[in-house]
């Protein structure tokens, strides 16, 4: 009986080990076609990772160059104001020099205004009376051109010339 039982263990075994391999064989196949299957899905999802990583790359530059020029901006309006300010302080010191010489060139006329006796014409010189309509009719009774007596009389209004203007007369 020893024989027996011997023979039927022997014969089972080296084909329940050659079952047992040929599982781990398929399982084995089965593996390597995941494990294979796995590495390409990672390598692509390494390059998508890596085209991530590119544009977070750009995002932080362009980050980096958007508040470096909002600094620029801020500083530019600053600027912009102080330099705005200035103009107006010197034009509001443009105007107070402008009002003082309109007043400077008002009381010298108030003053001629005030003289008591009659303007009396110097060397060189003519007091428009009345009938003295023109700046040709003038010319004419001094014996000038128009053109020479408007050149030495320059601020003169010729179309509203008063009684007792001076009038300078050019050299003969």
């Amino acid at each position: 009986m020893d024989t027996i039982s011997r023979d039927n263990n022997t014969s089972y075994l080296p084909v329940a080990g050659v079952i047992v391999g040929l599982v781990a064989l398929v399982l084995s196949a089965v593996a390597l076609v995941k494990v294979s299957s796995a590495n390409k899905t990672l390598a692509e999802h390494a390059d998508k990772v890596a085209k991530i990583d590119a544009i977070e790359s750009t995002a932080n530059t362009a980050a980096g160059t958007a508040d470096r020029a909002a600094k620029n901006v801020d500083s530019l309006a600053q600027q912009t104001q102080k330099a705005v300010t200035d103009i107006g302080n010197m034009i509001l010191e443009a105007n107070g020099k402008i009002a003082k010489i309109e007043e400077g060139q008002k009381k010298p006329a108030a003053a001629a205004g005030k003289s008591s006796g009659p303007v009396v014409a110097g060397p060189g010189e003519y007091i428009v009376k009345a009938g003295d309509t023109s700046g040709t009719k003038i010319a004419k009774a001094v014996g000038v051109s128009i053109g020479d007596l408007q050149a030495v009389n320059p601020g003169v209004n010729w179309s509203h010339l008063s009684i007792g203007q001076k009038l300078k007369l050019p050299k003969k």
